[in-house]
């Protein structure tokens, strides 16, 4: 052994390494060699028990190279500690993204309501910018009012409503009208919809509602609106699967908020849906929403208004005729003629032109209407010819009988799943329409399928969309309108409804004898109506045949073409009244 022969000079001892410096000759770099100690066991106890005698050790210089205590634990923690500091590090950078977000992961019990505050002016919104609806403006212009000028009805001993429900279809404006209110009043308008309160978590709901009620009363006065109520609102009891949900938890602390305004809070609560006749009866009672509005589809003067406010912001051609566009989007909602102007923008941009023309208009009405144009549809002639005479069949029809609507455009370019159609525009906006004009629609539809029956003597899949319309609106007469003898003027479509699932949910109360007769009368009208497409057809043959040939060769009649053909065949023409225009003092 290297000690015991005398051969070491130095040891020096890191832990359970050895650092050996051998004796080395003058002149001589000394050789260190590298080595283990024994695991538990001092290192001269080992040198001893290899024979080294204490002579020996004497002339060894050992050193021991202790750690510092610093070192020594962090060495005996490191494995532990690194662990610890990088869970450490995770909890402080989720807990930092939850308050960079304002808290949301954590914080279900907060409301989710957005806040248009009075000051903001690029999201103001007043009764300038909302057209229509004239009746509904002016009944919240009191709301306006109240608001506004609390005292003059306080000191009259009246009480400030707590709620105004607005309801209409999608698309009439309700949202729009609603912050008009908060507009005109400048005060905060707290929004969200009715589904921002539901969570996966039970309770949750309850306490979306406290807290929005809670920011609300600190800024009053202010409206807080929810959209989209029903999701929340439903009827509520046991019924078929019903039971105490978070739903009706949300429901009921909607409630007992309201109740708790005190009896001049300048709070008020505005809320819009479609479904009505789902809501809840202790929603709808007086002293919560006290007010109810509805908002009806615009008429045409109505529809120009709309127009133009959509169009203040484009750069439309001097040519543009923004009442032909009026007179031609009957039933078409603030929305849908919103989407109308924007998709004529688009079309315009496509073209590469600086201004929206009328075509442009024209286009985006039937894309809207109908669908787009299907470009890679290349019709035979045969088929070509008979979608013309199918057009013409309807055409016509509608022209010849007093109470159908006038047309206002032919054309055979296919678009979406139709080959061709027809455009018909209503005379006035009927708010009741007769029996007789039902006959006459009814009639009108049947006009393609006795066309192709005249001159083909066979029947295609074409008619088939408008067979499913007029079986409709003719069950519609016989179940809804009571407008047949045989079953008399009886509505035998309303039923008991009972709740299932949150839904209403309708049986059937009818017995056999009446389904027998109702589908007995639906024939018998759907009949009818096909025997007085045919007479016309036979009638005016000619004017019939014209406007199928005009159309094979040119694919589109427009109004003033195809009244040409109306007037040299002795068909008196349907004038449309002109837009009264509103007298401003």
């Amino acid at each position: 052994m290297l000690v015991a022969e005398g051969q070491v000079e130095k040891i020096l001892v890191k832990g359970e390494n050895l650092e050996i410096t051998l004796t080395a000759e003058e002149g001589q770099e000394p050789i260190i060699k590298e080595s283990k100690k024994e695991v538990g066991t001092a290192l001269s106890e080992s040198l001893v028990n290899y024979g080294v005698t204490n002579e020996a050790l004497q002339t060894v210089d050992i050193e021991i190279d202790e750690p510092s205590g610093f070192g020594y634990w962090f060495g005996q923690l490191a494995p532990f500690l690194l662990p610890l500091a990088g869970l450490i590090f995770i909890i402080w950078f989720f807990m930092r993204q939850v308050k960079g977000t304002n808290g949301k992961a954590m914080n279900f019990g907060n409301s989710k309501a957005r806040v248009i505050l009075p000051n903001n002016k690029a999201k103001r919104v007043t009764f300038k910018d909302v057209a229509g609806n004239r009746e509904a403006k002016k009944e919240l212009e009191e709301m306006v009012e109240f608001l506004k000028n609390p005292k003059k009805f306080i000191s009259m001993g009246a009480k400030i409503p707590k709620g105004v429900l607005m309801t209409g279809r999608p698309g009439t404006g309700k949202t729009m009208l609603a912050r008009a209110v908060a507009g005109e009043a400048k005060v905060p308008f707290f929004y969200l919809s009715g589904s921002d309160f539901v969570e996966m978590f039970v309770g949750v709901g309850a306490s979306r509602v406290r807290d929005l009620f809670k920011m609300a009363k600190k800024m009053s006065p202010a409206i807080i609106f929810i959209d989209e109520i029903d999701a929340v609102g439903r009827s509520r009891g046991v019924g078929i699967g019903g039971g105490n949900d978070e739903r009706e938890q949300t429901l009921n602390q909607i409630l007992v908020e309201m109740d708790g305004f005190e009896a001049n809070e300048k709070l008020i609560v505005m809320a819009a849906t479609n479904r009505s006749d789902v809501l809840d009866p202790a929603l709808l009672r007086p002293g919560r929403f006290d007010r109810r509005v509805t908002l009806d589809l615009p008429d045409r003067r109505d529809r120009k208004k709309i127009l133009e406010i959509h169009a203040a912001k484009k750069p439309l051609a001097d040519a543009v005729n923004l009442t032909t566009i009026a007179e031609r989007t009957a039933g078409f909602s603030g929305a849908d003629l919103e989407s109308l102007m924007n998709e004529g923008a688009i079309i315009a941009a496509l073209h590469d032109r600086k201004t929206i023309n009328q075509d442009d208009l024209l286009e985006a009405l039937e894309k809207v209407m109908i669908g787009p144009k299907r470009q890679s549809h290349l019709a035979g002639e045969k088929e070509k010819k008979k979608t013309a005479y199918h057009e013409a069949g309807h055409a016509i029809v509608a022209s010849v009988l007093p109470d159908a609507d006038p047309v206002h455009k032919v054309t055979i370019i296919p678009r979406a799943k139709a080959g061709g159609f027809t455009m018909k525009l209503p005379l006035d906006e009927r708010k009741l329409p007769t029996k007789s004009a039902y006959e006459d629609d009814i009639a009108m539809g049947l006009g393609g399928y006795a066309a192709e029956e005249k001159i083909y003597g066979d029947i295609s899949t074409g008619p088939s969309n408008d067979l499913k319309v007029v079986s409709a609106t003719a069950r519609d007469m016989v179940m809804k309108f009571g407008m047949l003898s045989e079953i008399g003027p009886i509505v035998v479509d309303g039923k008991p409804a009972q709740t299932m699932f949150g839904n209403r949910v309708e049986g059937n109360h009818r017995s056999e004898k009446m389904l027998e007769t109702i589908d007995a009368e639906v024939s018998k009208i759907i009949q009818r109506g096909l025997n007085r497409a045919r007479e016309v057809l036979n009638e005016y043959h000619d004017a019939f045949v014209e406007i199928a040939e005009t159309l094979i060769k040119v694919e589109t009649l427009e109004q003033k073409e195809y009244n040409e053909i109306l007037t040299k065949h002795g068909i008196a023409l349907k004038e449309l009244p002109k837009i009264k225009e509103e007298k401003t003092a």
